[in-house]
């Protein structure tokens, strides 16, 4: 195991609060102790002399020991973690509430909680902790009414409440765990700590858990890509709201709510997500217990029509595939098979099937090189012996090293079936949707144990000039940037058209003239965003209207907002928009996880289409090319329709580039490039718009 391993194998744990009292936390943790752990218990309290028989000691200090678990009130919890870091104990336990979940001074007395551990170098969990546990060593360390039974998942919950809820239907499902961590309020050890420990852990072959939030989605990030090369990490985040987005302004921040920032930071950190804890577990038993598949072609194997339409349907709303069997396979199957029966995919092996017929049909589909998985798929019948039908499962499953997802419908008839497949490691669903998406759970694990991790690339770029940009907001109440800011694209070797930012009629007619054809105009203010709303945009104007029309932008933006600071209008080589796409690239900065990139379908309808993807910063080239195919429009970008291709190369760069700018500067909170445009020719950034925090220049 990994820098935690005393948290879970203590020979000696000290509970400072250990009482006898009815209906008390203190009771409740001596008792769940003693019950099973296969060290020796300590209760610390000097108002008892000894506490279910055993000597009490005044303090914690005297304990000797190598984990202290905290049950005392608040206002003293600090100084007893103190003790014990004086003392020497490494690992802390806070069961107590009343911290940071409480208000301000519960906040401040969880930052003393943070120092002191700091101070003492103190693996500590919680405060506002359940508490952990630990089979191996029969550490039953909370006060829950559960222990968990032996088995090799390793689980967090953010919820303690969630964690007595699972243990209680775990055992009734014969669902077993390693460790079991109450995080609490996170004060010191969080969810990256353990993913890594547990990453080292030999004993621990899937790790799962329940959170509400990730302090660090950065750090978060860069351990798990590293775990879940080798080690399963399937994790339910709730709260998918757009809060996220509220005070947001560009175009970015409107369609970048938080939960999108987890989605894009749990994917690149190659976590699986599961919508509901009926999925968490579907997809950690059959991680826990199954090979992975070589193909995604799966083959269903049924006795019953109806039910394999069912399981067809969910193969396809999933990443995985129907089988297509090779012509030996269609011919072993016409054999096998009735002439009423269906040799093509799913095999409907016919409702009077027996078991015989049912096992030279299960071994034909798993002998097939073009299956990755099998469905197993059966309705009880008089002529059919479940406990039979597991047996030849289990024997076949090991036979050909392919994962089988079994789906016995039924109930009490399936139990003693479910338990012979169980004890093979095979899972068995009532509802055949449930097995496609345990199968698609190993398909996707495969592919993250498949990445191949590829450093973000590092453009040259001229940093000075692009800080001289940003810091042009110092000194302003309104700190939005808009075309005044080309340069900061230019500085990080983003295209942009010709042209210049002007101040008078007669400065901007000897900008168009040093521009081929007719050119784009569009007033620079601050204070006015949506340009176009306003009339602020004038496409195609030819030299002879340039004066003109500089002259009627500038009073269109007076009398909308008299008020509004006036930079002047932006005279711009024209796009051709025929030949090309309109995308957008952009970035808000997200709380947890940094600058989230967003790319899509760009114009004026990517608040109303929301054709987008998403993408932690920084991001390497792999993943910026992926961020192009993710999207509905991308076919466009590579020539539907008889289109010419578009230049996706240079729309891979920008991406990249955007994502170095993002990352080297923190002051930047949101940004839109929109639209982006991606001809055959190459790609131009022709307009941008930004919110910059003058503090972190």
């Amino acid at each position: 195991m990994g820098e935690l391993s005393a948290l879970f194998s203590p020979e000696r744990i000290a509970v400072v609060g250990a009482t006898e009292r009815a209906g008390s936390v203190g009771r409740a943790i001596m008792e769940n102790l003693l019950d099973s752990f296969a060290g020796e218990v300590v209760p610390v309290n000097p108002s008892h002399e000894e506490v279910f028989g055993i000597p009490t000691l005044d303090d914690v200090a005297a304990a000797d020991a190598d984990l202290a678990v905290v049950v005392v009130p608040p206002q003293i919890a600090v100084d007893v973690v103190r003790e014990a870091g004086e003392a020497g104990v490494r690992n802390v336990v806070v069961i107590t509430a009343g911290f940071g979940e409480t208000g301000s001074e519960g906040a401040a007395r969880e930052q003393d909680l943070i120092e002191v551990a700091e101070t003492y170098d103190i693996d500590l969990v919680g405060p506002n902790s359940l508490g952990i546990m630990s089979t191996p060593v029969g550490m039953n360390a909370t006060f829950g009414p559960e222990n968990a039974t032996e088995g090799r998942m390793s689980f967090m919950s953010q919820s303690g409440a969630f964690i007595t809820a699972v243990l209680d239907w775990a055992n009734d499902q014969g669902i077993g765990f390693k460790d079991v961590v109450s995080l609490g309020n996170k004060a010191v050890l969080d969810e990256s700590d353990f993913v890594r420990e547990w990453g080292d852990d030999d004993d621990t072959d899937v790790i799962i858990g329940y959170l509400e939030g990730i302090d660090d989605g950065q750090a978060f990030i860069e351990t798990a890509r590293e775990v879940t090369a080798e080690t399963p990490v399937v994790l339910v985040k709730s709260g998918r709201t757009d809060a996220g987005a509220q005070a947001a302004s560009s175009h970015t921040g409107t369609i970048a709510g938080s939960d999108q920032a987890y989605e894009a930071g749990l994917e690149q950190a190659g976590v699986i997500r599961a919508a509901s804890v009926q999925e968490l577990f579907d997809a950690a038993r059959v991680l826990e217990s199954q090979p992975l598949p070589e193909g995604d072609g799966v083959a269903v194997i049924t006795n019953a029509g109806g039910p394999g339409v069912m399981s067809t349907d969910a193969i396809g709303d999933s990443r995985l595939s129907m089988a297509s069997f090779t012509d030996s396979t269609l011919d072993a199957f016409s054999e096998a098979l009735p002439a009423e029966g269906n040799i093509y995919n799913p095999v409907d092996i016919v409702g009077d099937a027996d078991n015989e017929r049912f096992r030279d049909a299960l071994d034909v589909a798993l002998g097939d090189a073009n299956v990755g998985s099998v469905i197993v798929l059966s309705c009880p019948t008089a002529v059919l012996d479940y406990q039979q039908l597991a047996a030849d499962t289990v024997e076949l499953q090991a036979k050909h090293g392919k994962p089988v997802a079994a789906c016995f419908m039924g109930g009490a008839r399936v139990e003693p079936a479910a338990e012979t497949l169980a004890d093979a490691g095979i899972p068995n669903y009532f509802d055949p949707a449930r097995a496609v998406q345990g199968l698609d759970a190993l398909s996707r694990f495969r592919d993250i144990t498949e990445r191949e991790y590829q450093a973000p690339t590092t453009f040259d770029v001229d940093r000075e000039r692009a800080r001289e940009i940003l810091a042009s907001v110092e000194g302003r109440a309104d700190t939005r940037l808009g075309v005044e800011a080309m340069g900061l694209l230019d500085a990080y070797g983003i295209e942009t058209p010709a042209g210049d930012i002007v101040d008078a009629p007669a400065d901007a007619l000897e900008v168009a003239e040093s521009i081929d054809g007719d050119v784009v105009m569009k007033i620079v203010s601050p204070d006015i965003l949506h340009k176009s709303d306003i009339g602020g945009v004038k496409v195609g104007v030819p030299n002879e209207e340039v004066y003109d029309a500089y002259e009627d932008l500038i009073s269109r933006a007076r009398n909308y907002q008299p008020d509004a600071t006036i930079i002047g209008v932006q005279v711009q080589e024209m796009v051709d928009l025929d030949d090309g796409v309109e995308t957008i690239v952009g970035m808000n900065r997200d709380p947890q996880f940094g600058p989230l990139l967003l790319f899509g379908l760009g114009g004026i309808f990517v608040e109303t289409l929301e054709d987008t993807t998403f993408r932690v910063a920084p991001v390497s080239e792999p993943e910026a090319e992926a961020m192009t195919r993710e999207i509905d429009a991308a076919p466009l970008l590579r020539g539907a329709r008889g289109r010419e291709p578009a230049d996706v190369a240079g729309v891979v760069e920008t991406i990249q580039r955007l994502s170095q700018l993002v990352t080297d500067f923190p002051a930047i909170l949101e940004l839109d490039i929109n639209p982006l445009v991606a001809t055959p020719d190459g790609v131009e950034a022709v307009d941008v718009r930004l919110t910059v925090d003058p503090d972190q220049l």
